[in-house]
């Protein structure tokens, strides 16, 4: 068979699978009722009003000499740990500011860093493709660095998020561009399933971030550069449980929601989205502009209730979305002490209270509800 004729049968294909595609979207909608938005309308819900003084930075975290990728906050809410382009972690005390731990990596280029359940250790990745692992009991060394206790190798590229499994010190699961996610036992630092790669169903590009389902932890999300997500059973490592479509870029973000039958993400095309892992349905989009100069979401999360979606963009906004109803209702990036370059990360404490960004201006900012105003 020559190339031509190769070629002509490739493009077929293409063209058979993208109207498929369509044809499966379409099936979709008409199976989707209503969306988040008009529900919400139909039962008489209301708008969450804020004003510019109810979400307000009460503290910045200066230490950072490098752009700020990554932060993880600890389950007992008062401690942040943040990877750096200055190649190294940072533990800080969020009620103080102060620093208590500040850890030279063996990698400068980093990109995502994880707090155990426990708080007793950290976790995180780069372009070097390993996961290291950090005990913060360890001594330290003379120069004051405490050396690595674990060091997850068996990557085909950089490892660009990773999250430890709730309630467990000793697995996390891991993402990286070599299109795989990985489960670790960082006990004895061997893979314990793969998900995707050459011979299975998996992601087709990058995969760039994973986020762990809180009331299930066998089941995590993925999120790639081939504009999909992926749900996953940590007992079925072959292939993806369900993948979801509608994004028209990379999926930067991903993030359960807090009764974790949804997920959010946050998408290079500008967009988050909500999505239902029980139907596979898109229930809401939320735009932050319409067309090509829509800045790219980096991360997102949710508030405790999720009523609230926090967004992270490349322009230095910072939104604030009413779930229900799609509708911005703050811009931290326009308050007072905002970032002045892009939010490359967020996070929220474990009891809402307190919202933590991180930025390629080197800073990291915690916002909280200001006067006796509580998340919602």
């Amino acid at each position: 068979m020559s190339v031509a004729e190769l070629k002509e049968r490739h493009l077929a294909a293409t063209e058979t699978v993208n109207s498929l595609r369509e044809r499966l979207k379409q099936k979709r909608l008409q199976l989707l009722d209503t969306d988040v938005a008009g529900y919400a309308k139909a039962q008489g819900k209301t708008s969450v009003a804020f004003g510019p003084t109810d979400l307000v930075c009460c503290r910045t975290l200066q230490g950072h000499t490098g752009k700020v990728y990554s932060l993880d906050w600890t389950p007992e809410k008062n401690r942040i740990v943040s990877a750096s382009q200055d190649g190294r972690l940072i533990v800080w005390n969020a009620l103080t500011s102060q620093k208590t731990h500040a850890i030279k990596l063996p990698c400068a280029w980093v990109m995502t860093c994880a707090f155990s359940p426990t708080g007793q250790s950290v976790a995180c990745g780069g372009l070097d493709s390993v996961c290291s692992i950090f005990n913060l009991a360890s001594q330290a060394d003379k120069d004051g660095n405490i050396p690595v206790s674990r060091m997850l190798s068996g990557h085909k590229g950089y490892v660009s998020s990773c999250q430890y499994v709730p309630d467990e010190d000793n697995h996390l699961i891991t993402s990286s561009g070599d299109q795989t996610c990985v489960l670790w036992d960082i006990t004895t630092g061997l893979r314990t399933s793969v998900f995707g790669g050459e011979f299975q169903s998996g992601h087709t590009a990058d995969v760039l971030s994973v986020s762990i389902n809180g009331s299930n932890s066998r089941m995590f999300v993925s999120g790639s550069c081939d504009a999909t997500a992926r749900l996953w059973d940590t007992r079925v490592a072959s292939r993806a449980v369900r993948t979801f479509h509608g994004h028209e870029g990379d999926v930067n973000s991903v993030k359960f929601f807090p009764d974790g039958n949804r997920f959010g993400t946050g998408s290079d095309d500008g967009t988050c989205r909500l999505y239902d892992i029980r139907t596979g349905h898109q229930l809401q989009v939320y735009p932050q502009q319409q067309g090509a100069d829509a800045p790219p979401v980096t991360s997102v999360a949710f508030s405790v209730s999720g009523r609230l979606l926090f967004a992270g963009y490349s322009n230095g906004d910072c939104f604030v979305w009413d779930t229900l109803l799609a509708k911005v209702v703050l811009n931290l990036g326009s308050l007072q002490n905002s970032h002045d370059a892009r939010v490359s990360c967020l996070g929220l404490s474990a009891d809402g209270s307190a919202l933590c960004t991180g930025s390629w201006d080197t800073n990291l900012k915690i916002w909280a509800f200001g006067g006796h105003r509580r998340v919602v």
